[in-house]
């Protein structure tokens, strides 16, 4: 695998924190060429170094006001690969981490208001063959979010 030097470094903290940036504008903060930046993330992205890159929804705005975090508790930890594909088909569900500690699994969930979470975790979660438990924490608010800082990492 090739390594990242010095200026992939830079290039990375600079789309990391906005990743509409123009090319010609990373080009001129690291004194290279737009054919030099389109070509060091090119490079970035066959090497799995950068995974994606997108727009971030709030989902407050579109209705979705509750956000949970669900410890899943599974009658095997070898059903995590079961249970996923079944967590996938719930478009609210936006992360699932197989864990170690008293869950089995993590997932974060949005939902438009305590209703709908009711009937996404009891309708929808808990009725998945292998879940015997899920325990809720609500999160109030969002206080931090972040990639990792690509300067504390190299």
């Amino acid at each position: 695998m090739e390594k990242i030097d010095k200026l992939d470094r830079k290039i990375l903290e600079i789309i990391s924190q906005n990743a509409r940036i123009p090319f010609k504008d990373v080009a001129e903060v690291c004194n290279v060429s737009r054919a030099a930046i389109h070509q060091r993330v090119q490079k970035m992205i066959e090497m799995k170094v950068i995974v994606g890159s997108g727009y971030h929804v709030n989902p407050r705005v579109l209705g979705f006001n509750t956000c949970t975090y669900i410890g899943v508790k599974l009658e095997r930890g070898s059903m995590y690969k079961d249970v996923v594909p079944e967590f996938e088909k719930i478009p609210e569900i936006v992360e699932c981490h197989f864990t170690t500690g008293p869950y089995t699994m993590l997932i974060k969930m949005y939902a438009r208001d305590n209703e709908h979470f009711m009937e996404l975790l009891n309708g929808q979660i808990q009725e998945i063959p292998g879940v015997i438990s899920t325990e809720t924490l609500i999160s109030l608010r969002q206080s931090i979010k972040k990639e990792i800082p690509v300067s504390a990492i190299f």
